[in-house]
């Protein structure tokens, strides 16, 4: 099988010791946290520009969302570890839930991350009566860097990778999981799964909103920004799911594709389940938000 070598590049930008200890700076953080620090710049721009806003009036103030970005870093956090424990892992974690809060162990689900934020957003909006469709639409816009930047790293770090390919842009991820594939002879080439999420989530998204918030008049109209993240993100991860490797847990002798809820060979990967919420929800919100009036 023909494919492209991955690249040399380390998970770590650098490392030292200190008294014993190993302290390092992976990709992988250092995305994270440029990304939220992108998308916090972007949203800052649009609340200090009144008239993209409907009524001149910006869903919240500039320090209010640095401290919403607090509450946002610990739902993804907790949200994202429990989702994964609970919905990846539920059998282990029941019996080992003492080992839940240990994340670096790895394991984290975007899925439950996503409902923490929401839970986050939910409570800050109503303890500080701010206008929560332009709240969410605000960390709509902030998204997409770190989402971009998050599905790069996780290709930095040859994990997350696709499902064996004989397509020309396949990549030979190293390690003995990447390249134990069942009847290919030699290397084993992969789809860059990450990178197709970081096209559709990250860069695709990030031009969008862009284009939505600061030309089109998005934000005039509470939820649009949101449900437009609901509608993309899950019908690019649906997508996605078709060439992405499925979770270990769910890949059988007779399932082999790792489907979590299937008939006779057919079926879904759990998560095309889990995003087939967020595409219903999004076209809901999307149609709602649509049919408001728009005040001058």
């Amino acid at each position: 099988m023909n494919g492209i070598p991955f690249p040399e590049i380390s998970p770590e930008i650098f490392s030292i010791s200190l008294g014993g200890f190993e302290f390092a700076l992976r990709w992988y953080a250092l995305a994270y946290i440029v990304g939220i620090l992108l998308g916090w710049r972007l949203a800052v721009a649009a609340l200090r520009r009144p008239r993209l806003w409907a009524g001149g009036n910006p869903a919240m103030t500039p320090p209010e969302l640095e401290n919403l970005l607090s509450w946002i870093i610990l739902g993804i956090i907790a949200g994202g570890r429990l989702g994964y424990a609970l919905i990846y892992q539920p059998g282990y974690y029941l019996a080992h839930p003492w080992e839940i809060p240990f994340l670096w162990q790895g394991g984290m689900s975007f899925h439950g991350g996503f409902i923490g934020v929401i839970l986050a957003i939910l409570i800050f909006a109503r303890r500080h009566k701010l206008p929560l469709g332009g709240v969410a639409d605000t960390i709509a816009l902030a998204t997409p860097p770190a989402l971009l930047l998050g599905r790069i790293s996780n290709f930095i770090n040859a994990e997350l990778w696709g499902r064996p390919t004989d397509l020309p842009w396949g990549v030979i991820f190293p390690g003995a999981a990447a390249q134990d594939c069942a009847g290919v002879a030699g290397a084993c080439a992969r789809h860059p799964s990450q990178l197709y999420e970081a096209g559709i989530e990250g860069l695709f998204l990030l031009v969008l909103f862009a284009l939505m918030a600061f030309r089109w008049g998005a934000l005039k109209r509470p939820w649009l920004l949101s449900g437009t993240f609901f509608l993309v993100y899950g019908t690019g991860r649906f997508l996605v799911e078709f060439v992405r490797q499925p979770d270990a847990q769910f890949v059988s002798v007779g399932n082999p594709l790792g489907l979590a809820l299937h008939l006779d060979g057919w079926g879904l990967t759990m998560g095309q389940l889990l995003s087939l919420p967020m595409i219903l929800a999004g076209l809901a919100v999307i149609a709602v938000a649509r049919r408001r009036t728009v005040p001058a």
